[in-house]
């Protein structure tokens, strides 16, 4: 089993009298806050500007990712001073101040400490993403330094950050930072008729995002991921909490609780995240939106649980290497971790883990912090939880404490984009996710997937198109259809089209694929979980109709939770159309048994307007029936 040094700074005593679950209390908080804060600015330039952590740069380029090392540990810094009611022990807001003068003294400069000019989003736009965090910083501590700073230096701070009003961002989340900046400069009296519009723009935007169940999606596709606790719901809200705007504060409001009915239930036993989506290397960030919720007032959740979810979280990737010898957190999962990157990840990118310290905007008085911690939802009662908008159904287990994400409806591809099987993506792609797994990388098999190979070329899963989703007492369903697409050769066969259900009870997986169409000589295959060998989780993958030739195959790249891998794969010749029935499982039970016996039977019967498939489960007698038609499909369990 692999063991992580600990934090290489150091934290209070546990508290397990308030926090029996997690020990951490407000304190811990404000320590991993300033340890964190300390370990970055041994790389601040001597203006302070620019912190040039240590690894290679982002596609941006050296000095953006500079500004990046700035504007997020700022963010850190100014949760921290302001939850502290603008206590400063360690001054880091005169250093930011310092930082802040020397930056836009001539921006685009190429010296030493100038910050590069915001430009549009596909010439030079990361530091407008990087405008937020800076601007967002200044309007949490505007008592202790806006207000301190010399006129010059706020006209000059003001016209760099004009430039995220004046440029073009990418079509996604990204409208919520120029939406951000112009929140900070009306705060200050800055406000006129263009950061007006761009904040109506953003809001625009983000009412045609918002899909419903508490879900946004990240742009005019279908990326459902953790954009919606870091961004989606982090922005308007807590713009909205700050300026007292009861209207908006109560709408988005609204949105957040409705999310976190779903979303609290995403986090393991032990603390982690799903491990799903893309800018994963923002770790904790993931429970920014829980925190949010509990300093607004705009939760589901009891203050106990609440606090459970984010100090769960935040131990859970310092106890496990996330911040390194040197204290810096790394570019990666639980410690260095490449696969896991997208090309604009630098070495300051994983400080956007800054926005879960929004949790320490509730006092040391409040029930986030007073209340004794309580349990998570996923250390409740075994549940099976479908969210229809996202096309997602979660699976929790209390006797290990893990989380499965089975994905039928988020796929990161933007609606006027073509497929191609180049552009895979391992972190939407899957079947399923969890918060002990990860995906495996492009060049090894691919985990948790049903292929189609054709001339022996293996097709993966692009756009997804949901079929439906549901769920009763103690088992859901969802699924979805997609074109299997091919990386080499035509990209797509005529006809061919695969159609999957998932069905979850207990750690049980039910899935269920129905291809399409298939040509003559093609082969399917359906891969399980990727686990580690003898590791503590375990991968069972079991054919119950159709399937033939069960193997285990290697992942020598391993993942986010192991350097190696493997996995179960079955596989069979099909030709036309096809139905293929097999049960699944993750579990970390070390006494789990065998799949052979868990359910007794299966019948497929050919319809006219499509087939039908019916399986017992052997514990309890019950059945579930699941009818394809076209377009639909349609799930029974009794």
């Amino acid at each position: 089993m692999t063991t992580f040094p600990p934090p290489s700074f150091e934290l209070p005593p546990e508290d397990r009298a308030s926090s029996p679950y997690t020990g951490y209390t407000r304190a811990h908080w404000e320590a991993a806050a300033d340890g964190l804060l300390h370990a970055a600015w041994r790389w601040a330039t001597p203006g302070g500007a620019l912190l040039d952590l240590p690894g290679p740069p982002s596609h941006s380029g050296v000095r953006s990712d500079g500004l990046e090392g700035y504007a997020r540990t700022f963010l850190a810094a100014a949760f921290r001073v302001a939850g502290a009611e603008g206590k400063d022990p360690h001054e880091w807001l005169e250093r930011y101040g310092r930082g802040l003068a020397s930056g836009t003294r001539t921006p685009g400069r190429d010296d030493a400490e100038s910050w590069p000019l915001i430009l549009d989003h596909h010439v030079q736009g990361q530091p407008m993403v990087e405008s937020a965090s800076v601007a967002l910083g200044l309007r949490l501590t505007r008592p202790w330094l806006w207000d301190r700073l010399e006129p010059g230096v706020q006209d000059r701070a003001e016209q760099w950050l004009r430039g995220a009003l004046r440029h073009l961002p990418a079509g996604n989340n990204w409208y919520l930072f120029p939406y951000t900046v112009a929140g900070f400069l009306e705060s200050v009296g800055r406000g006129d008729a263009e950061t007006a519009r761009a904040r109506e723009r953003a809001l625009e935007l983000l009412e045609t995002w918002y899909r419903g169940d508490g879900w946004y999606a990240d742009g005019d596709g279908r990326a459902f991921d953790h954009y919606n606790s870091w961004a989606l719901h982090l922005y308007p809200l807590l713009d909205a909490h700050l300026t007292g705007e009861k209207r908006a504060s109560a709408r988005h409001g609204a949105r957040l609780r409705e999310h976190l009915e779903s979303f609290s239930l995403m986090f393991g036993g032990d603390g982690a995240p799903l491990h799903f989506g893309r800018s994963l290397t923002y770790r904790f960030a993931a429970s920014a939106g829980v925190a949010l919720g509990a300093v607004s007032g705009h939760t589901p959740l009891a203050p106990g649980a609440s606090r459970r979810l984010v100090s769960g979280s935040l131990r859970y990737f310092l106890e496990r290497g996330a911040s390194g010898g040197d204290g810096l957190l790394s570019l990666g999962w639980h410690g260095p971790h490449p696969a896991t990157l997208q090309s604009y990840s630098g070495p300051a990118s994983p400080y956007w883990a800054s926005k879960a310290f929004v949790a320490l905007l509730a006092p040391a008085g409040h029930p986030l912090w007073t209340s004794v911690e309580e349990e998570a939802p996923s250390e409740g009662p075994d549940r099976v939880l479908s969210v229809p908008v996202p096309g997602f159904l979660v699976q929790s287990t209390r006797a290990d404490g893990v989380v499965r994400l089975h994905n039928h409806g988020s796929d990161h591809v933007r609606p006027d984009e073509g497929e191609s099987a180049r552009d895979a993506d391992p972190h939407y792609a899957r079947l399923a996710y969890s918060t002990v797994t990860g995906p495996t990388s492009a060049v090894n098999p691919a985990d948790n997937h049903l292929s189609v190979t054709v001339a022996t070329v293996r097709s993966t899963r692009r756009r997804i198109h949901p079929l439906g989703a549901g769920h009763g007492d103690g088992w859901g369903w969802a699924g979805s259809w997609h074109v299997p697409v091919f990386p080499a050769g035509p990209s797509t066969v005529p006809g061919l089209r695969v159609e999957s259900v998932t069905v979850a009870r207990g750690r049980y997986e039910l899935r269920v694929h129905r291809v399409l169409g298939a040509p003559d000589g093609a082969r399917a295959e359906l891969t399980g979980w990727a686990t580690e060998p003898g590791g503590p989780v375990r991968s069972q993958l079991y054919g119950l109709h159709g399937w033939e030739a069960p193997e285990e195959v290697r992942a020598p790249q391993g993942t986010a939770f192991t350097r190696w891998a493997v996995l179960p794969r079955l596989g069979v010749d099909v030709a036309g159309t096809v139905v293929l029935v097999a049960l699944a499982s993750l579990t970390a039970e070390p006494d789990a048994g065998s799949l052979a016996a868990v359910v007794d039977h299966v019948d497929v019967r050919p319809g006219p307007d499509g087939d039908t498939v019916e399986a017992g489960w052997a514990e309890d007698g019950a059945r579930t029936r699941i009818a394809f038609g076209g377009e639909t499909v349609s799930v029974d369990h009794s």
